[in-house]
């Protein structure tokens, strides 16, 4: 891609794909917890959401799962650099997806980290004196801050795809661009 206002070429467009198809993987991991797995799992009795909701904590944490978590943000925060100094507006919509998924990761780590945290120190499930005191502690707010990532997160890759959109230049040969102008091209 050639930036239009100063001529030099970069991949910010290359970028700024990748980091729409991964903050699409997050937003979609999220969305998945918010309309089927949270709803799933509140059929459940409460030493098998302890249990399911551990495992799936511990599961996650994979490098597939980080490439994604923490390669969206980097891939955005690079393509904001490309961008700098660009006309269109791109470059602020993606700043703007900078700070939904920035607002989304400080969720994530203050409020979602924790809660899998303490469910996972509840210990063996089998062996809770209380699940339901366990499982009361958990759910509701981790489900309701879910929610708020999800969106937000949804947000972050709706600003990316209009930086995107943005990014996007008509394609014209270098032959109808040379005769803009001659008399051949009237």
């Amino acid at each position: 891609m050639t930036d239009n206002s100063t001529g030099r070429h970069s991949s910010a467009g290359g970028v700024l794909g990748a980091a729409t198809v991964a903050m699409g993987l997050i937003a979609g991991v999220f969305y998945i917890f918010a309309c089927d797995i949270m709803p799933s799992l509140a059929r459940s009795d409460d030493r098998v959401f302890i249990e399911v909701m551990q495992n799936i904590n511990d599961v996650i944490q994979n490098p597939v799962f980080f490439v994604s978590f923490l390669g969206a943000p980097v891939l955005a925060a690079i393509s904001a650099w490309q961008l700098r100094g660009t006309k269109g507006g791109a470059r602020r919509w993606v700043l703007a997806a900078l700070l939904a998924y920035g607002l989304a990761f400080l969720v994530t780590v203050a409020v979602n980290i924790p809660l899998n945290d303490d469910l996972a120190n509840a210990g063996d499930p089998a062996k809770i004196g209380d699940p339901a005191a366990v499982r009361e502690k958990f759910e509701d707010t981790w489900v309701a801050w879910n929610a708020v990532r999800a969106v937000l997160s949804t947000l972050a890759l709706a600003f990316l795809a209009r930086a995107l959109f943005l990014c996007r230049r008509p394609h014209t040969s270098a032959y109808l661009e040379s005769a803009t102008g001659s008399s051949a091209s009237r």
